[in-house]
């Protein structure tokens, strides 16, 4: 059987330039050449050759679970949580209580927040 890695995360968006600018604006994230095709897909670095993949599908319905979601890490949450109040970005716990984070029973904090489609974003502590 042959070992597998990550390589990318691909979204439908229904407008892909709104959704840019959200995850330039709010993740900081470096957009990259879509080397792939002459398409409006949009592609982003997560860092060590990981990528994110914003698909336009302006007129597809877009149907979103709390439990499937893009999870990233940062050695400081407090300082993101930060970061997204000065955005006017609601953010809330696993259980969906606003403005309050989770600390999983690993002893990782962590909060959500939703991109302009939906899309859940779980921030975590890195350790």
């Amino acid at each position: 059987m042959p070992a597998f890695t990550f390589n990318h995360l691909a979204l439908s968006v229904t407008d892909v330039d709104k959704s840019v600018a959200f995850y330039q604006k709010v993740l900081q994230l470096e957009e990259i050449e879509n080397t792939a095709s002459s398409s409006k897909t949009r592609w982003f670095s997560l860092n060590e050759g990981k990528q994110l993949h914003l698909i336009p599908r302006p007129d597809f319905l877009i149907c979103v679970n709390k439990a499937v979601h893009l999870a990233l890490a940062t050695p400081d949450v407090a300082a993101f949580v930060r970061h997204l109040e000065t955005l006017n970005i609601v953010w809330c716990d696993w259980r969906d209580t606003p403005t309050r984070d989770y600390i999983r029973k690993d002893g990782i904090r962590q909060v959500y927040f939703q991109d302009p489609d939906g899309y859940w974003i779980e921030v975590n502590e890195q350790v």
